[in-house]
C-alpha cells in the first residue's frame, strides 16, 4: 500500500502546473465535446509510459548493487524535488495526430509529452524503490496523473486560475525531498 500511496501522491502533486496540464487544456479547447475520450487517452498513454518506466526502474534495481540503491533512490528523489521548482514550458506543437480524434490525439501527445518528464523519472525512481511492487507503482502513478489532469479536462481554465502554482511547486519539492530523505533513512 505504501508503494501505491507514495506513487499516487508524488505524481499528483508533481503534475500540477506541468506541461501535460497545459496539453489537457489545449485538447479540451480542440475537442470540447469529447472530454471522456481525452480522459481515456490520458489513461492509456500513462499506463503504457509509466508501465515501461516502472519496468526500467525494476530492471535497474536488479543491476545496481543493493548498497548503492538507497543512495541513488534517495538522491534521485531529492533531485526530482528540486527539478519540480522549475516551471515547464508549453512546448507542445499541434500534431498531425489531431486529425484522428480526441482519443488518438490525446494518447499520442500524452505519451510523447511524458517522455523524459518529471513524472516519468519519478516512476522509474519509485519502481527502483519499490522493486517488488511494480504494479502498485504503475497504478499509483497513473492514478496521480488522472487526479491532476481529469479536473483540468472538466473544469479547465477556472481551476488553473485558482491554484497558486508557486505554492504547489514548493509542496511538490518538499514531498520529493521528504521521500528522498525517508529512502535514505529506511535503507
Amino acid at each position: 500500500m505504501d508503494a501505491f500511496l507514495s506513487s499516487t501522491l508524488a505524481v499528483a502533486i508533481a503534475e500540477i502546473g506541468d506541461k501535460t496540464q497545459l496539453l489537457t487544456l489545449f485538447l479540451v479547447a480542440r475537442f470540447a465535446q469529447q472530454r471522456g475520450a481525452i480522459v481515456l487517452g490520458i489513461l492509456l498513454a500513462t499506463l503504457v509510459n509509466h508501465g515501461v518506466s516502472a519496468w526500467l526502474g525494476g530492471w535497474l534495481a536488479d543491476l545496481i548493487p543493493e548498497s548503492w540503491i538507497a543512495w541513488i533512490v534517495g538522491l534521485s528523489f531529492i533531485a526530482v524535488g528540486l527539478w519540480v521548482l522549475v516551471p515547464d514550458k508549453d512546448d507542445e506543437e499541434e500534431s498531425a495526430s489531431l486529425k484522428y480524434g480526441a482519443f488518438v490525439a490525446t494518447s499520442i501527445l500524452f505519451f510523447i509529452a511524458e517522455i523524459g518528464d518529471k513524472t516519468q523519472i519519478a516512476t522509474v525512481i519509485l519502481a527502483a524503490r519499490y522493486e517488488e511492487m511494480l504494479l502498485a507503482v504503475v497504478a499509483g502513478t497513473t492514478l496521480g496523473m488522472l487526479l491532476a489532469n481529469v479536473p483540468v479536462a472538466y473544469f479547465g481554465g477556472a481551476l488553473m486560475k485558482r491554484v497558486p502554482l508557486d505554492w504547489v511547486r514548493r509542496a511538490a519539492c518538499a514531498l520529493f525531498v521528504a521521500l528522498g530523505l525517508l529512502s535514505l533513512i529506511h535503507f
